[in-house]
């Protein structure tokens, strides 16, 4: 299917918020508003939010992808994940201005963009639904019981590195000082800012008020999704949200956090599509 891609200029604050609207030739009435991981721009590493944006209109989806303030081409300072809820509401409200047959949104968001899409449910309940791609629970404890669990474990069992290790190749005082300075991490409670609960608390306090759909896609090979699925086990109230029935579940085994190589994009994208056109037979038929 042929599309267009449109330039728009939103007003956010007293900013402006540049994005690209992917409109094709026969849009069906539910959006995806592409929100951007930080810090990067709305392309995309290798090009991954261009070719997502182009595969969702290839198969009728239209979408906006834009840079939210302090990012890419959009003025302002720049702000972290938790601080963009208003751009989000800007670009939501440009993406329906300029695209009248949209009539519903679906959130679509990778690492913290993907925590930012479940925080904004609370501001915004006509979102139709969440599209999240390995998403970003990290607390200090939480990254260092992952580095442990995963990634020094598995380097233990590894003979290349008992070869290193004998051959002098490695440098065995600051690995075994980096192994204990992430197992000291791990017995201290993390610290709150503003008197906050944790991140991973208040992401889940938001899903329990959010009743919608929800697509969640995690990578086999990165260490956010690990912390994710750990994060998931340890708590009843995650572990009821992963099971509901309106969440669908998908795990790329080979895939790295971005989904660097082609096929792993493609497969977000044609994972993405299907969900999003089987929430458009579901709403519009």
């Amino acid at each position: 299917m042929s599309y267009a891609e449109t330039p728009l200029t939103m007003e956010c604050q007293g900013d402006a918020l540049v994005g690209i609207l992917t409109q094709p030739e026969t849009p069906a009435p539910l959006g995806v508003l592409i929100i951007v991981g930080g810090p990067q721009c709305r392309t995309g590493s290798h090009r991954q939010f261009t070719l997502l944006a182009r595969g969702l209109a290839q198969q009728g989806i239209p979408s906006l992808r834009f840079d939210y303030r302090g990012m890419g081409d959009s003025t302002g300072t720049l702000r972290n994940f938790e601080e963009i809820q208003e751009d989000i509401t800007s670009a939501l409200q440009g993406f329906l201005t300029h695209s009248p047959t949209t009539r519903r949104i679906v959130l679509w968001g990778l690492c913290d963009a993907a925590s930012a899409a479940i925080f904004h449910t609370r501001l915004n309940p006509e979102i139709a639904g969440l599209i999240l791609c390995n998403p970003w629970t990290r607390t200090e404890q939480s990254l260092a019981k992952a580095q442990i669990k995963h990634y020094y474990r598995s380097r233990l069992t590894n003979p290349q590195l008992w070869k290193k290790i004998f051959s002098g190749q490695l440098k065995l005082t600051q690995s075994l000082r980096e192994l204990c300075s992430a197992v000291l991490k791990t017995t201290r409670s993390s610290p709150t800012q503003d008197s906050l609960l944790p991140l991973p608390e208040r992401m889940q306090q938001a899903l329990a008020d959010y009743t919608g759909p929800t697509l969640l896609i995690l990578s086999g090979q990165d260490l956010t999704a690990r912390e994710f699925e750990d994060t998931v086990k340890t708590s009843d109230l995650w572990k009821s949200w992963l099971s509901s029935p309106v969440v669908t579940r998908h795990d790329l085994p080979e895939a790295d956090h971005t989904f660097s190589q082609r096929h792993w994009n493609n497969q977000v994208i044609q994972h993405s599509a299907e969900w999003v056109n089987s929430l458009v037979h579901k709403e519009f038929s």
